[in-house]
């Protein structure tokens, strides 16, 4: 029995994943949005068609957006997953290291 709940968990994971990826990804964005203000002093950040706007300053956004967004899922994703193996007793994913 354990052997089958634990094939279906990943299916169970998914709508928590989904609102967790959405949420990380909103709050992302406003942390994107103030970083880019504390260090350029502007409130709008450039993106790659800012005819105005040079290739540093463009390609510094694009990392720094990036890396916000990739350390925010990658929080939601831990937190969600922890929250799964404390109420079920396993981890929601089908093999170790990888997505569902």
């Amino acid at each position: 029995m354990a052997k089958n709940k634990k094939r279906k968990l990943p299916l169970v994971y998914q709508p928590v994943g989904f609102v967790l990826g959405w949420a990380s990804g909103a709050l992302a964005g406003v942390a994107f949005r103030k970083a880019w203000k504390a260090i350029r002093h502007e409130d709008d950040a450039p993106d790659a068609l800012d005819r105005d706007r040079g290739w540093a300053e463009i390609l510094l956004a694009a990392a720094l957006q990036g890396a916000i967004f990739a350390a925010a899922r990658s929080a939601a994703d831990r937190t969600g997953a922890k929250a799964i193996e404390r109420s079920t007793g396993a981890w929601p994913t089908k093999e170790k290291g990888g997505r569902a």
